[in-house]
């Protein structure tokens, strides 16, 4: 998958990840892209930096409404739609029905209205492809956030599923598994002590969302499922799962320390 020329979506695109996602889409020469986004006026923002090529579009992931919306975009049909926009609760066995119902709509379920939304039409087109956010934390969990880490491992499996399934149709499917983005997310959970926040900051390097674009730019044209742009991620899944009990013992300590 090569960015130029082909009409992207990506959502989350106001800020952090998605903001560096849609410029450098545009860097890489797409023909349109689609900067959704909650924020409004921060999506307008970002389209006014690309120029014409981009289409500032307000949006609720957990809308399936306002997600299948966006394949209907003023550049054509769908090259690439990548389902970013995510939220974190920083909750355990105290986070509420809501809570996890907030994030499941967000975290996984805006995944699963944009395949919907995607796929059928890239199917007819004879291909296309799919990039989900889905962090670090979807394959490794997290300490201090239940609902996050949960939400994001079930986004994987569903990615999974999606490639499994269309991949003999001609739909690709990445997923983007980061640690530490410098966002304002991460920068407000490490102010206020955050669990999850405390965790990412001490695994290692907090990257600009530029330096996570480049990976995605790179993992997009080996078309690999899994993203990392940290590359240590790679072989933390490969030890959690050759050794799970020492893995989790491992994660305990770390847990304990940071609480």
């Amino acid at each position: 998958m090569l960015v130029r020329d082909k009409v992207v979506v990506v959502t989350g695109a106001a800020s952090g990840i998605g903001r560096g996602l849609a410029l450098r889409f545009a860097e890489e020469g797409a023909a349109g892209v689609v900067v959704a986004d909650l924020d409004e006026a921060g999506a307008a923002a970002v389209a006014k930096v690309i120029g014409d090529r981009a289409a500032p579009v307000r949006a609720d992931v957990s809308s399936e409404s306002d997600v299948a919306a966006l394949v209907d975009t003023p550049f054509g049909p769908v090259d690439l739609f990548c389902s970013n926009a995510g939220i974190i609760d920083g909750r355990g066995l105290d986070a509420t029905d809501q809570d996890w119902n907030s994030l499941f709509s967000v975290n996984l379920m805006a995944h699963v209205y944009a395949a919907r939304a995607a796929v059928p039409s890239m199917v007819a087109r004879g291909g296309g492809y799919l990039l989900n956010t889905c962090s670090a934390a979807g394959l490794l969990g997290c300490p201090g956030d239940a609902p996050y880490a949960v939400t994001k491992a079930a986004a994987i499996a569903f990615a999974e599923w999606v490639a499994v399934h269309y991949a003999p149709k001609g739909v690709k499917v990445s997923v983007l598994c980061p640690q530490g983005v410098r966002t304002a997310m991460l920068e407000h959970g490490i102010e206020t002590g955050h669990p999850t926040a405390k965790a990412v900051h001490a695994a290692g390097a907090i990257l600009d969302p530029a330096a996570v674009a480049t990976a995605v730019i790179d993992g997009l044209a080996a078309e690999r499922f899994h993203i990392f742009p940290h590359p240590e991620v790679a072989d933390l899944a490969r030890r959690k799962a050759e050794d799970p009990d020492r893995w989790l013992a491992t994660m305990a300590h770390f847990t304990a320390g940071l609480m």
